[in-house]
């Protein structure tokens, strides 16, 4: 296999998802589409907190501290909230969704709720970065191909309730995993386990803000908070410099 096949999998399977499930999703009533956006918004907390619970790892804490790593998790979301706001980067996915619905969704209602949506879920994951980067690096694309896996099924029950703006969040998995892939080919094994860990456990916390959208409780702008993903590794950087 070549380097970028997991990248090209995993779009494959969101378009084929995103299909099979608007095909399902027009014969199922409105109560059942909601039931399946709530299921994935529970599940999506599942494994949220199960990425997030990363924050207490021996290996983030012996690179930085005992008490550092909930510290280096804030200091990611709020820098990088601040950073993301600024940059109004949810306003840009969301209008960029919106030109997408009116070039191609002939007016479907949720089609930028699912672009967004999916778009977050799909790209924000730990699996996204940490098997991207595997992938560029040459060490296979297995995680890729379980996320490809993953992001199918979710892509089925996503598009059934939201409709054809989950397969317009396969040029977003593209994009997204592509320069990744682009940068551990490029750059090599560049992050520590520790910088890793600090990576998932913010990740994790963002999906968090996915789940709470999905059940409809707070429309967390998490799109504005992507840069965190960027912060939370400099600033372990930071601390082990400093203690050092």
């Amino acid at each position: 296999m070549f380097i970028g096949i997991g990248t090209v999998v995993n779009v494959a399977t969101v378009l084929v998802g995103s299909v099979l499930g608007v095909l399902i999703g027009h014969r199922l009533p409105q109560r059942t589409r909601d039931l399946v956006t709530d299921a994935l918004g529970l599940v999506t907390l599942l494994i949220a907190i199960t990425s997030a619970l990363a924050v207490g790892d021996q290996v983030l804490s012996a690179a930085v501290g005992g008490s550092a790593p909930i510290l280096i998790v804030l200091g990611a979301m709020l820098i990088g909230g601040i950073a993301g706001s600024l940059l109004r980067i949810e306003q840009r996915l969301e209008d960029f969704g919106g030109w997408m619905q009116r070039r191609f969704s002939r007016g479907e209602s949720t089609f930028v709720e699912g672009f967004v949506t999916a778009s977050m879920v799909f790209c924000v994951g730990p699996l996204t970065f940490l098997g991207s980067l595997s992938d560029g690096l040459g060490r296979g694309a297995d995680q890729l191909l379980l996320k490809s896996v993953l992001d199918g099924f979710a892509s089925i029950a996503f598009a059934a309730s939201l409709g054809w703006g989950v397969a317009a969040s396969a040029l977003v998995v593209l994009v997204v995993q592509g320069l990744m892939t682009l940068v551990g080919a490029l750059l090599g094994d560049v992050l520590p386990e520790a910088h890793v860990t600090a990576l998932g456990a913010t990740g994790g916390l963002l999906l968090i803000g996915v789940a709470l959208r999905l059940l409809k409780l707070k429309q967390v702008a998490v799109a504005d908070m992507l840069p965190a993903l960027i912060v939370a590794p400099l600033l372990v950087q930071l601390l082990i410099v400093v203690r050092g």
